[in-house]
């Protein structure tokens, strides 16, 4: 197993050995020894490192969702560190001055919801109209590269948890992805993505050897991605994804929930893969902040099995029904549903509601085909 920071290191650095290059990179960015890209960078003899740039959460991770990050100069290089999670989400023609070549290496978790992916996306639109080189250095989708999940975003929800037209568990590596938004969605800069070797399609990432280094905060385990795709659904609601708790996304709840009677009425849908166990929490931020949660733990049966989005629809349907006056989908401040940007579409919320997700269910399959058929040219591994 080689990552493509890796292979960069090794062979492909030659063709970019005279060019001013930057850095988009954060702590998921290590080798396989876990040293990070930025040292590694830094400290060749053939890499001129001129610049860093910071996605959400930070270079370092510091940053909680959400949090603007700040424009700073690295303490360990001296380089400037331009933040692409502040007053700007895409590099400005000035931020991209400093540099010939914008490298790309962060671990992506195999989710629509996830930034990091539109962070390339518009560092590949900024390069496209500044001339500027971007590499894209491969990692594997922990969550494997074969099985796909979820609807398509439409286009009047579109936002930074769903820019482009893809699935919530799309199925593919960065580097793919960055070949799709140029060749299908129009981010048409120069593109060079470094493969990694020994990666294949079927694998999880506890089956490629390497650390788990979180990307951020709330992604402390491998079982947490996998649910993910669904349960991140929750965070549209009044019930709690399980942020500020040690199992973010794995545990549900709210003070209006009987984890008893939730766990029950989840469990006799019989839903493949997953099982419901009560529990309550005591989050120490974000929603319910130290207050007592009755809710529910998710465990991963099989994981083949498991269909996380269809996982987190029907519990979410499933608190709806037993707590129908209590339950509620939150909005923003403009008064918009942040739900349906997660939802990539306005409809699921009424299909919740009426306790019909079974006919948005139905629908995603279709959704999951016609995007299977347009991803199929840029898939990169077997």
């Amino acid at each position: 197993m080689k990552l493509g920071l890796e292979v960069f290191l090794e062979t492909a650095y030659k063709q970019f050995k005279h060019q001013k290059i930057g850095l988009v990179t954060n702590m998921t960015g290590v080798n396989q020894r876990l040293i990070p890209a930025i040292d590694l960078f830094y400290h060749h003899p053939h890499i001129k490192l001129t610049a860093l740039y910071a996605p959400e959460h930070g270079i370092r991770g510091d940053a909680k969702e959400g949090e603007k990050v700040t424009s700073t100069v690295d303490p360990y290089t001296g380089l400037p560190v331009y933040s692409l999670y502040g007053t700007t989400r895409k590099p400005t023609k000035e931020m991209l001055e400093p540099v010939d070549v914008i490298v790309f290496d962060l671990q992506d978790i195999g989710s629509r919801y996830y930034t990091f992916i539109y962070t390339m996306a518009y560092v590949m639109e900024a390069c496209m109209e500044e001339g500027k080189h971007v590499v894209v250095l491969d990692r594997p989708n922990p969550i494997g590269g074969i099985k796909m999940e979820g609807n398509v975003v439409e286009e009047d929800v579109r936002s930074f948890v769903g820019l482009l037209p893809i699935p919530n568990r799309h199925g593919m590596t960065v580097g793919e992805l960055a070949v799709l938004f140029k060749h299908v969605f129009g981010y048409y800069c120069e593109l060079t993505v470094i493969h990694m070797v020994g990666w294949r399609r079927t694998m999880y990432f506890d089956q490629t050897g390497l650390f788990w280094v979180p990307p951020s905060p709330n992604t402390p385990t491998l079982e947490m991605s996998m649910l993910y795709p669904g349960t991140c659904l929750v965070e549209g609601t009044n019930v709690s994804e399980g942020r500020g708790t040690t199992k973010p996304f794995e545990v549900i709840g709210a003070p209006f929930i009987d984890g008893q009677i939730l766990a029950s009425a989840f469990n006799q849908r019989n839903i493949p893969g997953v099982l419901a166990r009560p529990t309550s929490f005591t989050p120490f931020y974000q929603k319910y902040k130290n207050q007592l949660c009755g809710g529910v733990q998710l465990h991963i049966e099989d994981r083949h099995l498991l269909n996380s989005v269809v996982t987190g629809i029907l519990l979410l349907e499933t608190v709806a029904s037993l707590y129908p006056d209590a339950f509620s989908f939150i909005t923003n401040e403009n008064n918009k549903y942040f739900f349906d940007l997660l939802a990539g579409t306005k409809s699921l919320r009424q299909f919740i509601l009426e306790e019909k997700t079974n006919v948005f269910v139905n629908a995603c399959e279709e959704a999951l085909e016609s995007f299977r058929q347009v991803r199929e040219p840029y898939l990169l591994y077997q």
